[in-house]
């Protein structure tokens, strides 16, 4: 690796670093509620070395945003390509797994939670057209999935609406030094889910309407 390269690496695992900073503490005190000394104190650097990464407050929470959906999208690049032949039900499950993990495990959880609309409108486009590209992405499997058969007649647009609503309110009750482990909360999420939609009887449960 060459000198250059190194430098932009460790630039770039720094910047994580400050944004997992970040993050924690927006969800600790809210957005408004933090300041720069908060984010530079809990990584122990000086609010100017923190300035040389990041210009302001704002620009670190679009920085959060926007790096937890670039994962996102990549996932769903990755579903849609690899999985070409796959039934709807599994690129579903592989869909929902990909965002658990990443509402789980990138900046430790809930950077896509964060209040994004505390942005300038045109940082609050550039989200809100990634979040778009993803939830289009899944509403097409699902519409797919109705069209063959695969799924219930459902609509999907409410139908995505319901899934993305759940997943986002993982943030609000997921610990990681809890019971539940990452892989098995997006293992459970997708089964939910997929079983929903996915065509079949429902169990009798011995009451009447």
């Amino acid at each position: 690796m060459q000198a250059a390269e190194r430098r932009q690496k460790k630039t770039e695992l720094k910047r994580e670093a400050i944004l997992r900073s970040a993050a924690a503490a927006f969800r600790r005190k809210g957005y408004h509620g933090t300041s720069m000394e908060d984010i530079s104190e809990q990584l122990l650097m000086t609010k100017g070395s923190l300035y040389y990464y990041f210009k302001d407050k704002e620009q670190i929470l679009f920085a959060c945003h926007d790096f937890s959906l670039d994962r996102v999208l990549e996932k769903m690049r990755e579903v849609m390509e690899e999985q070409k032949g796959a039934n709807k039900a599994d690129k579903l499950g592989a869909l929902i797994q990909g965002l658990v993990d990443v509402m789980i495990d990138d900046l430790q959880g809930s950077a896509l939670a964060l209040d994004f609309t505390a942005l300038r409108d045109e940082l609050l486009e550039q989200i809100i057209t990634k979040r778009d590209q993803f939830e289009r992405g899944m509403r097409v499997v699902i519409s797919e999935g109705v069209k063959s058969g695969e799924f219930r007649n459902v609509d999907p647009k409410l139908a995505t609406f319901a899934i993305l609503g759940a997943i986002n309110w993982i943030s609000k009750w997921y610990r990681p030094d809890g019971s539940f482990k990452a892989a098995d909360i997006g293992r459970m999420y997708s089964d939910l889910f997929v079983k929903g939609l996915s065509k079949g009887e429902i169990p009798e449960t011995g009451q009447r309407a």
